[in-house]
């Protein structure tokens, strides 16, 4: 049977349709060949806990005086036993110390409870995303069988970002579980359970701070009732030194649109009046994932793409907690990060990056991207490229408000809002890109300069073009006119790249760009990138002689 083809122009050009053995259709997003293989980048590593000095190439500027925070897996393999997922891999912290134009470099796994107990008796024996714990083998075999029915417990294994609450550090995964951090010694000071202070089973790793310290977040609870997704906010202040996460309360609670199916979110967006929580058609089952145990299963397989359903966008006043009785509805989309959010005009304006297919989540196996050759080829060509795309949301819906006219009336806008109910309006986005970025392959880890532009209209974000399944490009974009900017080099897969600004900024772009760039192909060549923010030109390079995976999330913080 021949292949077929179409033209999609929302993602990446020609999508093909390729008939399998068992008569099934596959979809391929691209049609790319030759991928060369990136197995080194998720390899397990030791950690080098004592600081070594990097070699300088080019010149870091001496006003960046600070640490770059880095978090991610760093070993896959316990004992004979490998982690199936790369959101698995036991948490890694980095740390980039730059002062006086020169740089060290050290690194630490986190002292996890996950950790601990596997490196103890040197088998997985803490359930991951996509990795379900075996019982253990030294129980008698009606033991072994009883412990098949217990439900899993929440790993601490906080391996995707660093985060800050009160102005102190932490580590985070999506459970209930953070690790407090001293971002000096990258060492744990302990564990804070979010269930302790709140009843939610979990949190974001990607919270919103505003300019006085208080923060958003959001987590999911489960009751009989069904499942819950809940909107938390944590004080700025800390009146007693040592304290956590005292004073969270939940601002609001919305109930998932099917009971036992809550959907999955890595993140939401914030305005200045509102958050904005994203309820995406991928969907978590529940039942699946409580006897994920006894059925031999992961939580990844509980996870579902269901794409005939809608994208429901949930807007939540912060000073109130009330939720707005409009539901904003899109079509089916994933997002796994937003760039920015913000008010104009009687407009809620959300940018996202984003998708039309959500499967992407469950094929990031460890052994997809250990593959080569034509296998790895595949897995890439499977994957749906993610854009950068904008909603604008009308905010003032009243009985007046016309039925099936487009409500939006900024200038430059393509977006679109339809009322098609009393308090349902359909929206479709604005791409906020031009064809260049389709030869890059989308641009995912979306990064702005936050301090001074989250929540606010903004002019450039910053992030990674995947032409591979991690990020091979560097990428600035600026929205005035939709125009980019790239640093490349064959064979070098940049990080997440981290705005920092200059100490005498006075415009959007004044500062630099961190980001680690990993180098699959070469041994110990791992090195910090610093690139001038306004001209994408690199100013210079911070080489390390150790091997790192590639990572997720990262911060910087600066020394005074």
């Amino acid at each position: 049977i021949p292949d077929t083809q179409y033209y999609n122009s929302s993602q990446t050009g020609w999508m093909y349709y390729k008939k399998s053995k068992a008569k099934r259709n596959i979809r391929h997003f691209t049609d790319v060949h030759g991928l060369p293989s990136i197995e080194k980048m998720v390899s397990s590593v030791e950690e080098t806990p004592e600081p070594i000095s990097c070699f300088i190439t080019g010149t870091i500027p001496d006003w960046i005086k600070g640490n770059f925070l880095r978090n991610g897996p760093g070993k896959f393999e316990i004992g004979n036993q490998r982690f199936n997922h790369w959101f698995d891999g036991m948490a890694l912290l980095h740390q980039f110390k730059i002062s006086n134009g020169q740089v060290t470099y050290k690194s630490r796994f986190l002292s996890s409870d996950s950790y601990q107990s596997n490196q103890e008796r040197n088998r997985i024996v803490v359930s991951e995303f996509g990795t379900v714990t075996m019982p253990d083998p030294c129980k008698n075999f009606f033991q072994r069988f009883l412990s098949r029915f217990e439900l899993p417990k929440p790993s601490d294994n906080a391996n995707v970002s660093f985060v800050t609450y009160k102005g102190d550090y932490y580590v985070s995964t999506e459970t209930n579980i953070m690790h407090k951090l001293d971002p000096e010694t990258l060492q744990s000071t302990g564990k804070v359970d979010w269930s302790k202070f709140i009843a939610v089973n979990g949190a974001t790793a990607h919270p919103h701070t505003e300019p006085d310290g208080t923060t958003y977040n959001m987590g999911n609870s489960y009751t009989p009732k069904g499942a819950y997704y809940n909107i938390i906010r944590v004080p700025g202040g800390k009146p007693v030194e040592g304290e956590t996460l005292e004073g969270a309360s939940v601002l609001c609670s919305i109930r998932s649109s099917e009971k036992t199916k809550p959907c999955y979110y890595h993140s939401f967006a914030m305005s200045e009046n509102y958050v904005v929580f994203i309820e995406q058609p991928i969907k978590m089952d529940l039942l699946k994932i409580a006897t994920g145990k006894l059925t031999g299963k992961s939580i990844s397989d509980g996870v579902s793409w269901e794409p005939k359903s809608n994208t429901v966008f949930h807007l939540i006043h912060k000073d109130t907690g009330k939720v707005s009785p409009v539901k904003y509805l899109a079509k089916a989309l994933s997002t796994f990060h937003q760039i920015n959010a913000f008010e104009e005009g009687g407009f809620l304006i959300v940018d996202m990056c984003a998708s039309d297919d959500g499967r992407a989540i469950t094929n990031y196996q460890v052994q997809n991207l250990r593959k080569s050759g034509e296998a790895l080829d595949e897995v890439y060509n499977t994957l749906c490229r993610v854009f950068p795309r904008r909603f604008v949301l009308p905010l003032n819906i009243d009985s007046q408000t016309p039925f099936n006219q487009n409500l939006i009336h900024l200038p430059n806008v393509t977006a679109t809002c339809l009322r098609i109910s009393t308090n349902k309006v359909f929206c479709t986005h604005e791409d906020l890109h031009g064809e260049e970025l389709h030869h890059y392959g989308g641009l995912e880890f979306p990064q702005i300069n936050y301090d001074k532009y989250n929540t606010r209209p903004y002019r450039y974000f910053y992030g990674c073009g995947f032409r591979h399944l991690v990020g091979d490009t560097l990428i600035k974009m600026d929205l005035n006119g939709k125009s980019m900017k790239v640093w490349e080099h064959a064979g070098l897969y940049p990080s997440e790249p981290v705005f920092v600004p200059s100490p005498d900024a006075t415009e959007e772009d004044d500062g630099v760009i961190l980001s680690v760039v990993i180098t699959p192909n070469k041994d110990k060549s791992t090195f910090l990138l610093v690139l001038d923010a306004k001209s994408f030109e690199e100013l210079g390079r911070a080489s390390v002689s150790v091997n790192i995976p590639y990572g997720f999330h990262g911060a910087f913080t600066a020394m005074t």
